[in-house]
């Protein structure tokens, strides 16, 4: 298959890995990755690339994200969703009133303190093998920004969905901590959606089974880009490919380059020369 990225849209049960796992082997991939982890008990969008797309991991990172999610209030697990074993309750109760009164506080950047059982590195070892060892996580905040927090509903007493769109990096279990912790309270996040990924949105996603039996569509690199134009010939194609500069008077900027119907991908103008800055040939 060509390089291209497949909008996956995960199941429950399943971690991101495995998705990609499968995707590989449903559509003859040489390489696979995907544009962002969601947990094995999270659902929605995960992006998937092929091949080359690969590439694009590092850039994908810094896109903002999109959650729909639910939070219960008055109780709270050492994981911080129901993965993890009650830890403390309480038998407040709160109303939509107060969450609202709170969520400005919760939004902006702000120094996130990521939860102990999470895939945060510390010295080389994940977080939450550290905690299931009973060993100490010395965990520090990452300043994140969070968008916007918005109150979508209230399910039933102390059970509420919110939409929340954040950038990347931000734990969600958090915020759930972080808006418990305001409402002097504890909290414990029960699922959680991801609705979009930068500019891929889950209503174009397809299920594991599509996937399986050929019955998806795929997100072809060029059109990631909104990128002038410009084509090169097959001696200028490669000596980029062999990681030479090429020189070409074009205004100095970013550019979708093509080699006749053939998309190489982006390359960079600068001091009258070019190079890739994403290759996908």
């Amino acid at each position: 298959m060509n390089s291209c990225i497949i909008l996956v849209n995960k199941p429950r049960g399943l971690s991101s890995n495995t998705c990609v796992n499968i995707v590989k082997r449903a559509v003859g991939a040489k390489k696979a990755g995907h544009l962002g982890t969601l947990d094995v008990e999270g659902e929605g969008l995960l992006p998937v690339t092929i091949n080359k797309a690969t590439t694009l991991f590092d850039y994908y990172l810094q896109k903002d994200k999109v959650y729909r999610t639910t939070f219960r209030f008055g109780e709270t697990t050492d994981t911080l969703d129901l993965e993890g074993e009650v830890t403390a309750r309480d038998d407040k109760i709160i109303t939509a009133q107060e969450i609202e009164k709170v969520i400005p506080q919760l939004t902006g950047k702000i120094a996130q303190m990521p939860p102990a059982y999470s895939a945060k590195k510390i010295k080389g070892q994940k977080a939450y093998d550290l905690a299931r060892a009973g060993k100490e996580v010395d965990l520090k905040p990452k300043e994140i920004e969070i968008y916007s927090i918005k109150l979508l509903k209230k399910v039933k007493e102390n059970e509420f969905v919110f939409e929340i769109h954040c950038s990347s990096g931000t734990y969600i279990r958090s915020i759930c901590r972080d808006m418990a912790s305001a409402l002097s309270t504890y909290g414990v996040m029960l699922d959680i959606l991801r609705t979009k990924c930068g500019d891929f949105e889950l209503k174009d996603g397809y299920s594991i089974e599509e996937i399986k039996s050929g019955k998806f569509g795929i997100v072809k690199l060029e059109t990631l880009f909104d990128y002038e134009k410009i084509q090169l010939n097959q001696y200028e194609k490669d000596r980029l490919s062999n990681g030479v500069w090429v020189d070409r008077k074009e205004s100095e900027g970013l550019y979708n380059a093509f080699c006749g119907e053939e998309y190489l991908g982006v390359v960079k103008q600068e001091n009258g020369k070019i190079k890739f800055k994403f290759r996908f040939i």
